[in-house]
């Protein structure tokens, strides 16, 4: 769409797009770029995870849980 526009726009003048590649640019634009695939690397990682780390966390979702309760339940008496 943007591209239209612009054509659309400059159609109305009287003016000649030229295309430079590359090396004839100061600034390389995105149609001259050459693509540069970089090899990905992958590193593995191994974790143990303690069985007192879930009794955390399911604790810690636990006090979250009624936190938000008692939020509620103090708005709901703010509402009433």
């Amino acid at each position: 769409m943007r591209q239209r526009r612009w054509i659309e726009l400059f159609s109305d003048y009287d003016c000649e797009i030229r295309y430079h590649p590359g090396k004839a640019n100061v600034v390389v634009d995105a149609l001259s770029r050459k693509e540069v695939v970089r090899p990905k690397r992958v590193r593995a990682l191994n974790m143990i995870l303690q069985s007192s780390i879930k009794d955390r966390i399911l604790a810690a979702q636990k006090e979250a849980v009624d936190e938000f309760a008692v939020l509620q339940k103090g708005l709901d008496e703010m509402i009433e």
